[in-house]
């Protein structure tokens, strides 16, 4: 029984996710304004402090060292120097530059942030849709992309599937 009781937690260690290579030296720096995004039905809050609010829901948070931490601190992701997203477990979560992102094995982008805030993003197909203005950028336009790309993340998520098709589980924010 004394066994049992040592292995159990052991197990449970075991099966915990990890937080990406690389976590404790951070990636990219990043810098940390008070911007909103206006997306006309809801609004994109970042803070001076790194958190990004929906709506006023914190959903995660962001470091001047790359790192994204999910609303109770817990690691979930860092953007290293080269623009990729890594996850927990080191699991890709797209790339992200200084204007434009793509999703995770994507070649293309799926979202760019424009000079003056404006968010498109891009269907299937390519074609543009506008996702409403960021304000408040200026110099850390790379944190506005990187926060806009980690709430497509979010929304891709919380898509429900039907029948068969390509999924990005992340787990932020639920």
């Amino acid at each position: 029984m004394k066994r049992l009781a040592f292995v159990i937690p052991v197990l449970l260690v075991g099966c915990a996710a990890h937080p990406p290579a690389g976590w404790a030296q951070g990636g990219v720096g990043l810098g940390l304004p008070h911007a909103r995004w206006d997306r006309g039905d809801a609004t994109v809050d970042l803070l001076p402090d790194g958190r990004v609010l929906i709506a006023g829901e914190h959903l995660y948070s962001l470091d001047a060292a790359g790192r994204v931490y999910g609303p109770e601190g817990e690691p979930f992701a860092l953007l290293g120097p080269e623009g990729q997203l890594v996850g927990r477990d080191d699991q890709a979560l797209g790339v992200v530059g200084v204007r434009n992102a793509s999703a995770p094995g994507a070649h293309t982008a799926w979202l760019t942030v424009g000079e003056r805030g404006e968010v498109i993003r891009y269907d299937d197909e390519g074609e543009r849709h506008s996702d409403g203005v960021w304000y408040g950028c200026g110099a850390a336009l790379p944190t506005c992309t990187l926060a806009t790309h980690l709430v497509v993340l979010n929304e891709v998520r919380r898509r429900p599937h039907v029948g068969f098709g390509f999924g990005v589980g992340i787990g932020i924010g639920r």
